[in-house]
């Protein structure tokens, strides 16, 4: 497994698996619902920004030449914390056909020595509270609860 760091020429690829990602978060929170009824219509726009965005990087996971999931990372630092500089996974997934045979757990150790190599002091991730998978996946990882977000629609 390798992570290929993804170009314009990438774009479709990576709003393809957006998609897919954010489609099966639906299920976990009536606040993941999304606008678009298919890929197609989901512009690129937010994958164009990561491009120009220095702390955001965005990747095709690759095994064997074959591309089969995405993850974006992005850089944060909180200068009062003695953690102060974390890469943060925004997104990941691997496509379905591949899920475990571990992948995920490669890309779990690779975002560790990205972490290392850009001089980060921690790795760190979020999921839906829902996700019983997730939150098995990067607790298994070696992942400790942190804190939790709330959310409330103004209807």
């Amino acid at each position: 497994m390798e992570l290929v760091e993804a170009t314009a020429d990438d774009l479709d690829a990576l709003v393809e698996r957006w998609y897919a990602l954010a489609e099966s978060m639906e299920e976990h929170s009536e606040l993941n619902e999304l606008v678009y009824a298919d890929a197609d219509e989901v512009p690129d726009d937010g994958f164009r920004a990561h491009l120009d965005d220095e702390r955001v990087t965005d990747y095709l996971v690759v095994h064997e030449r074959e591309r089969i999931g995405f993850l974006t990372l992005r850089e944060d630092q909180h200068p009062s914390r003695r953690y102060s500089r974390s890469l943060r996974i925004v997104n990941v997934a691997i496509d379905e056909a591949h899920r475990n045979r571990g992948h995920g757990t490669a890309v779990v150790e690779r975002v560790r020595e990205i972490a290392r190599e850009r001089g980060c002091d921690h790795p760190a991730v979020s999921c839906e509270w829902e996700n019983d998978d997730a939150r098995r996946f990067y607790r298994d990882a070696g992942f400790r609860p942190k804190q939790v977000d709330y959310a409330q629609p103004l209807e």
